[in-house]
């Protein structure tokens, strides 16, 4: 056989091509091939006969037997070629893919739309993975504004938080009036120190324009240019330029409570369908994080004002100058044990109590009114010294009560003794007196406290007793005003002093109401305080 040019695999056959030349054939015709036949698709197994292949997928000739799909005999039909991958019958085509012999390549592979495929899939994944991202900053999101109780610290938590999910520069929560038709309250965020100085005497949105519009209108609103909507009312002068605006509706109990503002995405796009999805999610969460701090401040309204209830409103000690404080736990219905009491007593003299039942519930503060009461007949009797009323009020406890309740208290009594005063007292188990005096000294009264009341009730207890100048302040508190988990209880105590020592000057009300102010504790403990001066002497002889 002359040589000639081998033909590529893909090239078609050219008109009066020798028989048996397709690719892959032996000249003179392959094993059971018909002149003319390309190459037998792989993997077919014995010949069929004239015309009996079964159909091709791709077509048939009109003149012969169908092609052979992949899978059937080895030997094909006279006149056949291989099956075309275009659906042409021709025996010629070009052959399918894996139809031929061992040099041919995989061409058609290069014929997938390969491009759009991969950039479909990726924008899938993209998708996929912002989906799985917000998911988790969203469930984020969940555990920071449900673990805020205070309302003031739910409300921004929530607008800082739908800030963070969609990179909004600039965020707002207005909360409606009681009539549902303004805004009582509006707690912007995202606003610069700069932003806000140009902002400094204009007032706060109260529901016009677009934030009027989502006010009666509490769907979604997506806005790409606020200064084109129909219903824009524009901005006051100072205020920084807002383009886009993304505002969800919040529900309460099946009310709107509110609406929450969104403005400017960081990366200058408008706020989109994702966008508007996360937020409105959010808002469900908030709706329930808002009715529990609702919830939180109701309880801890009524459990304050049940302890103040309990708690004796102090009454006319004249000439003695008096005042007293209190404040609850912050944890809700942490009704406490804390007390103060005062009494004027014949010969002038007056008493004060301080005492702190342990425990934080309504038991403490059953215990706590009990002891309270029990306490004050028994200091009433100015013969009997502040050691013998406690120790009478222990044994008492432990005899009246089923459960006798473990409980700290201070008892003093200031009287006129020699043209000065005397401050008498015994503690049983408390922190000790701090006095002011007038050249703006303060010291604590430190001695042996004693043991707690319903500890050890035949035990004696000690008396102690100090002279006081004229204008002198005794004030008498609870360890929540010092004491603070894992730190030395005299760390609380120094701070009390330099605390107090800036305020000598002070009636003793205002003073009572700074100290209760001044934080060294945690405010998982309610505190109380009482002070008393002591005034002149012109009106009491000597003892």
């Amino acid at each position: 056989m002359a040589e000639e040019r081998r033909r590529s695999p893909n090239e078609p056959a050219s008109p009066g091509a020798d028989p048996g030349e397709g690719p892959g054939a032996d000249p003179g015709g392959g094993p059971g091939a018909a002149p003319g036949q390309g190459p037998a698709a792989p993997g077919e197994g014995l010949r069929s006969g004239p015309g009996q292949g079964p159909a091709a997928a791709s077509g048939e000739d009109s003149r012969q037997g169908p092609a052979a799909a992949p899978g059937e005999g080895f030997g094909a039909d006279p006149g056949q070629g291989p099956a075309a991958a275009s659906g042409e019958g021709s025996g010629q085509g070009t052959a399918a893919p894996g139809q031929g012999g061992a040099d041919e390549p995989y061409a058609s592979l290069l014929d997938l739309p390969l491009s759009s495929d991969l950039n479909r899939i990726g924008e899938q994944l993209h998708a996929l993975a912002r989906a799985q991202r917000t998911l988790q900053e969203l469930l984020q999101a969940v555990v920071n504004i449900t673990g805020e109780l205070e309302l003031p610290a739910v409300l921004r938590r929530i607008v800082r938080t739908a800030m963070d999910l969609v990179g909004a520069r600039y965020g707002a929560m207005g909360v409606l009036d009681q009539e549902g038709r303004l805004l009582e309250e509006f707690i912007p965020l995202g606003l610069t120190a700069h932003e806000l100085a140009d902002l400094e005497g204009v007032e706060l949105p109260r529901g016009r324009g677009l934030l009027g519009h989502l006010i009666h209108h509490p769907e979604p609103l997506r806005v790409k240019d606020i200064s084109r909507h129909p219903e824009s009312a524009g901005f006051p002068p100072g205020h920084p330029p807002m383009r886009s605006l993304l505002g969800v509706a919040i529900s309460v109990r099946g009310r709107i409570y509110g609406n929450l503002y969104l403005s400017e995405r960081k990366d200058g796009q408008p706020f989109d369908r994702h966008d508007e999805g996360v937020i409105r999610a959010l808002a469900g969460t908030a709706g329930v994080a808002i009715e529990n701090a609702r919830l939180y401040q109701q309880v801890q309204h009524s459990s304050e004002q049940f302890q103040r209830l309990l708690l004796p409103r102090l009454p006319d000690l004249r000439p003695f100058a008096a005042g007293a404080a209190y404040r609850p736990a912050s944890a809700p219905a942490a009704v406490g044990g804390d007390w103060y009491d005062a009494m004027l007593l014949p010969g002038g003299a007056c008493a004060a109590v301080i005492g702190d039942v342990v425990g934080h519930d309504l038991r403490a503060a059953a215990d706590m009114s009990q002891i309270r009461n029990m306490l004050r007949a028994l200091y009433y009797d100015p013969g009997a010294a502040p050691s013998t009323s406690l120790s009478r009020l222990d044994r008492i406890m432990n005899a009246a009560l089923d459960e006798a309740p473990v409980a700290t208290a201070l008892l003093a009594r200031l009287e006129p003794a020699d043209g000065t005063w005397q401050l008498r007292w015994s503690s049983a188990g408390h922190p000790p007196p701090l006095v002011l005096l007038p050249d703006g000294r303060v010291r604590y009264l430190d001695v042996e406290p004693g043991l707690p009341l319903g500890v050890a009730p035949d035990l004696p207890r000690p008396d102690h007793c100090r002279p006081l100048p004229v204008d002198s302040t005794v004030v008498l508190f609870t360890d929540g005003l010092v004491e603070v988990p894992g730190q030395p209880l005299d760390r609380g105590l120094d701070a009390l002093a330099v605390t107090a020592s800036r305020l000598v000057g002070l009636a003793p009300e205002d003073l009572c109401r700074a100290l209760v102010a001044h934080r060294p504790g945690n405010g998982h403990d309610d505190k109380a305080v009482i002070a008393l001066r002591t005034p002149p002497l012109t009106s009491y002889g000597s003892s």
